[in-house]
């Protein structure tokens, strides 16, 4: 299907920039979640040497605590990852919503129309219903000299 020039090159100008402007946000956003996975990586193995280094059953509770953290950080950062791809997909669907579109042939258009105007006409004259009278209109005040 060939495409039509839009009627309105800034519009078409404003969605590409939209859809660049998401891309870069997304990679931007990317970049600070893999900072800050990295940042608390370096900090927990950082505490993880110094529990290690202790023995006994508090090394071992030490661990467990270690490894409920570790458990939640990278869930943590799969749900900021989700997140972040359907926001997106969001902006993207927005994006894809707001370019114009090109016109259908009007002759595929006409019988549907025809048939559905016939439709609506049909079912409109049963259902007849008496019109409401209308209210009078509010009398004004008569004015003082």
């Amino acid at each position: 299907m060939a495409t039509r020039k839009p009627k309105n090159p800034e519009l078409a100008q404003a969605v590409d920039s939209l859809g660049q402007a998401a891309q870069h946000v997304r990679n931007a956003v990317q970049g600070k979640i893999d900072e800050v996975k990295g940042a608390a990586t370096a900090e927990l193995a950082k505490a993880k040497e110094k529990a290690l280094q202790k023995t006994g059953v508090a090394q071992d509770k030490v661990e467990a605590v270690l490894k409920k953290a570790e458990g939640r950080l990278h869930k943590v950062i799969a749900k900021a990852q989700k997140a972040l791809d359907k926001a997106v997909q969001k902006a993207e669907k927005a994006e894809k919503a707001a370019a114009p579109k090109p016109a259908a042939p009007a002759a595929k258009k006409a019988p549907a129309a025809k048939k559905a105007k016939a439709a609506k006409k049909a079912p409109a004259a049963k259902k007849a219903a008496p019109k409401a009278p209308a209210a009078p209109a509010p009398r004004k005040a008569p004015r003082r000299k």
